[in-house]
């Protein structure tokens, strides 16, 4: 009988569709992304090699309605190949999930205010705090409350948003998260970005008010690229006091017109030289999307957990050669120290060589890979991260319409 409802409701809602969109403007999209990849050592478990593909597959509806409201709705399936034991056999839909669904409202004018409310993606600034971490399939999204006003001169947002609340069977606490992230489009050279970012877990034993401040000047000056940053944490963490901090900058030359670039990139992120006391001084990347910035091995996805709380140093030469119309080649070598080496052998953890390629076969698909080689130094083990040196590489296919 489910199944028959089922079906029932869909041919009602096919029917339905052409009167709908007679009356207003819907548009249907969606994305199909396999990803195949091969590692050795394993990254959570370790030991013996593992291959295998695991696949994103998104559709969207979005609809304009009167007086500038937005209605978007979409749907993700994430899976890894062969994870049914039986697909005849399989009644439950373990990788299907809401996406995103959000209702949005914008004013016209020199300024456009708007408001979204629902389950959305949200990056502020470079996604080094706050990102949806596109490449893992799954991807990271908010449920909350989107204020913005956009400006000829400014652009500013306000997100309050529900992390986990514990009336809910999965969670035993209640966690949220706000923010405000202000931009001035015109600070000299570039763009200057002022934020304030405040997470809270309003429970004793792990009770969390955190308020990270930061700012960001980035933009472009000739064949230069810049940007300089810096973040101070302070407040409450797991019911200690925190104050750490990051600063990060990145020098760009461009050539060919745009075609070739190179780059020097260094970061900062403070650690603890001393974890027995009541002193929280290693710095955490609250919801970043690390897989851009420390290698894209994935070896620092959880800043602290993954330096155990020392911190990180990350010195990296990037460059990028558009060798093609159709075809970009990269480049990074990173070298990995930890902040504060206490109880280490020494401060080094290791280097690592990514070497990337992209091609676009067509406006809709993109091919690309990628080939990372990760040298690990006494240090990496020693946290209990990484005991010999790790390959990774990847081959994916991308397909949006």
């Amino acid at each position: 009988m489910k199944a028959v409802r089922c079906l029932t409701l869909f041919l009602a809602g096919s029917f339905a569709l052409p009167s709908l969109a007679i009356a207003q403007d819907i548009t249907v999209g969606g994305q199909v992304r396999p990803r195949f990849e091969y590692r050795n050592p394993l990254l959570i478990t370790g030991g013996s090699s593992e291959s295998w593909v695991s696949m994103r597959t998104r559709a969207h509806v979005t609809a304009k309605l009167e007086r500038n409201v937005t209605a978007f709705v979409q749907l993700q399936d994430v899976r890894i190949w062969g994870e049914e034991t039986n697909t005849l056999g399989d009644f439950v839909a373990n990788g299907f999930d809401l996406h995103q669904g959000y209702v949005d409202v914008r004013s016209t004018g020199p300024t456009e205010f708007s408001g979204r409310a629902g389950r959305q993606d949200v990056n502020f600034g470079g996604q080094r705090l706050v990102g949806t971490v596109d490449w893992v399939q799954q991807g990271r999204v908010f449920d909350g409350l989107m204020l913005g006003a956009d400006g000829s001169g400014f652009k500013l947002d306000l997100l309050g948003s529900v992390l986990a609340n514990d009336i809910t069977p999965a969670h035993d606490d209640d966690e949220h998260f706000a923010a405000a992230y202000g931009k001035w489009k015109k600070a000299g050279p570039g763009t200057l970005d002022l934020y304030g970012l405040y997470n809270n877990v309003p429970t004793d034993s792990i009770k969390t008010s955190q308020l990270t401040m930061g700012a960001r000047w980035s933009g472009q000056e000739g064949i230069i690229r810049f940007r300089l940053e810096g973040s101070y944490q302070t407040g409450q963490r797991r019911a200690l006091d925190v104050s750490a901090f990051m600063v990060g900058a990145r020098l760009a030359a461009v050539f060919a017109d745009g075609a070739a670039d190179v780059t020097l990139w260094y970061d900062y992120l403070s650690g603890d030289d001393d974890t027995s006391d009541d002193k929280v001084k290693v710095f955490s990347t609250l919801f970043a999307t690390n897989h851009k910035f420390y290698g894209l091995a994935d070896y620092f996805l959880n800043i602290p957990l993954h330096t155990a709380g020392r911190g990180l140093q990350d010195i990296a030469l990037k460059g990028s050669w558009k060798a093609h119309r159709d075809v970009t080649l990269r480049t990074e070598l990173h070298s990995f120290h930890a902040a504060q080496s206490e109880g280490l052998t020494s401060a080094r953890f290791g280097e690592e060589i990514d070497l990337t390629a992209g091609y676009r076969y067509s406006g809709n698909m993109t091919l690309s890979g990628g080939f990372s080689y990760v040298f690990a130094a006494p240090a990496w083990g020693e946290i209990g991260r990484l005991t010999e040196n790790a390959v990774w590489t990847f081959l994916m296919v991308d397909v949006k319409f």
